[in-house]
């Protein structure tokens, strides 16, 4: 991870907006500037996968003023079908970021070996983006220094 960033995976619902009374989540854009300086980010959302941002970013300009809306037209779509595991490269360090998970992508990173690769964000704790940023800054200096 020396010369290429670690892919990160983001899901929408959850992480960047409330899942009840739908808003931007508080510090979301100093979140968004951290993600999109330290890793290679691409969408992991049902509001994205065939492979186009287009619809994904109409719907969040709905929440996020057009500065941020210009940072995270920087995220790439992902493909996938059924599982969000479909999208994920396997073959490189990556981490990713969601609120909720089906038992089959659990599955699916536990026979990949990458089940420490997902960090469940829960937006019910008080400064949830504050502490997956934290959290985020320890596994960056962790892979860039193993043991």
């Amino acid at each position: 991870m020396k010369n290429n960033k670690c892919k990160l995976y983001l899901d929408i619902d959850g992480v960047l907006l409330t899942t009840k009374n739908i808003k931007a989540v508080d510090h979301a854009e100093i979140f968004i500037d951290f993600i999109l300086e330290n890793f290679d980010c691409y969408w992991l959302t049902t509001h994205c996968r065939g492979g186009n941002n287009d619809n994904l970013l109409k719907m969040l300009s709905e929440y996020f003023p057009n500065n941020i809306i210009k940072k995270i037209s920087k995220i790439k779509p992902t493909l996938w079908d059924t599982l969000k595991t479909e999208a994920i490269d396997f073959n490189c360090d990556f981490l990713w970021l969601d609120d909720y998970v089906f038992e089959a992508e659990k599955k699916v990173l536990k026979e990949n070996n990458c089940s420490d690769n997902l960090l469940i964000v829960d937006l019910k704790n008080e400064d949830e983006l504050s502490s997956t940023i934290c959290i985020l800054k320890e596994k960056l200096t962790h892979n860039n220094n193993p043991e």
